[in-house]
């Protein structure tokens, strides 16, 4: 008997075993293999690669707070005065001064009535419609939402229909469809990470007002960034969603997210939310240091000018027929089609001291592959003009 279970769990490891391997040959056949890069970092806005220091035009900390020196001395504070980590979920010992005083200054910056704390936008997003969702009601989500939010909603026992990528009229025929009282959660993105393109969330909350449907806005991309103080893409667009997620691994310089809401919502989260009740709190060291991210982000007006006049120059030492999605943000997409020829590029830019990253399905549709160049206010005039040059010379040689 023991001979026969041991021949049988050896037959379903080697299942999986072949499957594993299968999978991965074919990822590497369609050019779409993934490597882990292992990067140090540099001055400024440079990394160090196999001994080569590049230029990074890969990171998504817009505003250049990840090694701002007054951001450091902040965490550094935070750990000498509230030690390493939380050492439990909130609702256990998790829970520190230094949480509550970020969820409150969120909430005042944000104008909401709570915020919540969690580790990643990922677990926030998930959290959120997990807790949120039961059977008999409408998810509607944009084409081009995020993963979490996508697989969360594939999960979630709601029906989930997708609308076509900012485009209200969709979202409105959708929503026509279904009866005046059933439950319909709305959920869109106020920057899109891929394009850099805004979402149309004036239009879109009309819609949903109309509707009665209640709208989420993950600002991952935009808080920090846009609005007033950068309050993010819903005050540039003059409105307030039901339910706001910002992360912190952006702009913020750092890592977590937080849900914005009203009280009710918050106490709701806090019982239902498994992310929240079952994951260890965010160390309060780095929660004191959000705070200090909130101060720096709304004092500092001089980031975000900086990253449209950046943003500017780039456009102008550009060839008129390399393909660059214009965006009221950093985000700026060349658009190149082959998988093949992005990564190409992408090793050739390299080779020229510069790093960006080569976008490639499934993050992004078939034959839509791209180089995603991200602009930092920690880069230099110089910096945005070398990349501009390199870029001309190497966009017509594949």
């Amino acid at each position: 008997m023991q001979r026969d279970q041991l021949r049988m769990i050896c037959s379903t490891m080697h299942r999986f075993n072949q499957r594993i391997t299968s999978a991965l040959e074919e990822r590497q056949a369609q050019g779409l293999y993934r490597k882990l890069n292992c990067l140090g970092r540099g001055q400024a806005m440079s990394v160090q690669h196999e001994g080569q220091s590049l230029l990074n035009f890969s990171s998504n900390d817009y505003l250049g707070l990840a090694q701002d020196p007054e951001l450091v001395r902040a965490w550094q504070d935070g750990l000498s005065r509230f030690g390493a980590g939380s050492g439990a979920s909130p609702l256990v010992t998790g829970f520190h001064s230094p949480h509550q005083n970020l969820q409150a200054q969120l909430s005042e910056w944000l104008g909401y009535e709570h915020a919540l704390l969690f580790s990643s936008g990922f677990s926030a997003n998930q959290a959120l419609l997990f807790a949120l969702l039961q059977e008999g009601d409408h998810l509607l989500q944009d084409k081009l939402t995020h993963a979490s939010l996508i697989e969360a909603g594939m999960l979630s026992p709601a029906t989930m229909r997708r609308f076509a990528h900012n485009d209200p009229s969709s979202l409105s025929r959708l929503v026509s469809r279904l009866g005046e009282h059933a439950p319909k959660l709305v959920v869109t993105e106020g920057v899109f990470s891929m394009d850099g393109d805004l979402s149309p969330l004036s239009d879109i909350a009309s819609v949903c007002q109309q509707s009665q449907s209640m709208l989420v806005v993950d600002d991952a991309h935009g808080c920090g960034v846009l609005g007033e103080s950068g309050r993010g893409s819903c005050d540039h667009a003059g409105i307030k969603p039901d339910i706001l997620v910002v992360t912190f691994g952006k702009a913020f310089g750092l890592q977590g997210a937080a849900i914005l809401c009203s009280q009710t919502m918050a106490e709701y989260l806090v019982q239902f939310a498994r992310h929240f009740v079952y994951s260890t709190a965010i160390p309060p060291a780095q929660a004191h240091a959000l705070s200090k991210a909130c101060d720096i982000i709304q004092r500092d007006e001089w980031r975000r000018e900086r990253l449209t006049a950046l943003g500017e120059t780039l456009s102008e030492h550009l060839s008129p027929d390399v393909e660059m999605l214009e965006t009221q943000t950093p985000i700026k997409p060349l658009m190149v089609g082959s998988s093949e020829r992005a990564v190409n590029v992408a090793e050739k830019l390299r080779q020229r001291g510069l790093w960006v990253s080569a976008i490639r399905p499934p993050t992004v549709p078939a034959s839509a592959a791209r180089l995603r160049v991200t602009l930092t206010a920690a880069h230099q005039d110089a910096d945005i003009r070398l990349l501009a040059q390199a870029i001309n010379e190497v966009w017509h040689e594949e």
